[in-house]
C-alpha cells in the first residue's frame, strides 16, 4: 500500500536513512542521517508536500501499515556545473530538468521481496493517468539491484549520462504508452 507520511514515521524514516547500505547510492556524497531531529524534520517536509501528480509516499503493508520504505516521483534536478556537493556551482539547489523521475528507497528488511517493483508499477500508472509523457530513474552505475527494478517495472536502460545531479548516472526511462 502507498501512504502519504505522517511525524509518526520520523522513527522509521531515522531507521531507514541512518543506515549506510541504504545511503551508499544516495546522492553524489552518500551520508547516513545522524540525528532524529533530521528525521523529524524530513516527516514534516514530506507530510506538507502537495502536487498533483508529484509526491513521496511510504510502502506500506496493507494488513499492517509497518512502512517498507519510500516511494517518489518528483522533478529530476538537472546537472549545473562541476561542484562536489551535489548542488549547483553555487551550492544552491538543483534546477529542475523538466524531466519526472521515480526512485525507491527501501528498508533492508524488505529487499528482495517485490515491494520496490510493485509500488512503482502503481506510481507509474499514476503518473501516466496524471499526464506525465515520460519517467526516468537514474540509479548509481553500481547499484544493480535498482537498475533491476527499473527494467522489472518496463523501463529501458538508457546508459550512462551525467546530465542529473552533477553525477555519474545510469538511466532508465518509460514513456507513457499510447491508447
Amino acid at each position: 500500500m502507498l501512504r502519504p507520511w505522517t511525524l509518526d514515521d520520523a522513527d522509521f524514516l531515522f531507521d531507514l536513512y541512518s543506515r549506510w547500505e541504504v545511503q551508499r547510492f544516495i546522492g553524489r556524497e552518500p551520508r547516513v542521517m545522524t540525528d532524529r531531529a533530521e528525521a523529524i524534520a524530513g516527516a514534516e517536509r514530506l507530510a506538507a508536500l502537495e502536487h498533483p501528480v508529484h509526491g513521496v509516499w511510504a510502502i506500506t503493508d496493507a494488513a499492517t501499515s509497518q512502512p517498507y520504505g519510500a516511494l517518489l516521483l518528483k522533478d529530476l534536478p538537472a546537472s549545473s556545473g562541476p561542484d562536489a556537493s551535489g548542488a549547483g556551482s553555487s551550492g544552491e539547489p538543483l534546477d529542475p530538468s523538466g524531466d519526472t523521475e521515480i526512485g525507491w528507497h527501501l528498508h533492508p528488511d524488505a529487499w528482495g521481496r517485490g515491494y520496490a517493483s510493485e509500488a512503482a508499477q502503481r506510481v507509474l500508472q499514476h503518473a501516466f493517468d496524471g499526464g506525465v509523457e515520460r519517467v526516468l530513474a537514474v540509479t548509481h552505475p553500481l547499484n544493480t539491484a535498482s537498475q533491476r527494478v527499473a527494467l522489472r517495472i518496463g523501463m529501458s536502460d538508457l546508459g550512462v549520462t551525467d546530465a542529473y545531479y552533477n553525477a555519474t548516472c545510469s538511466l532508465f526511462g518509460i514513456d507513457r504508452p499510447q491508447p
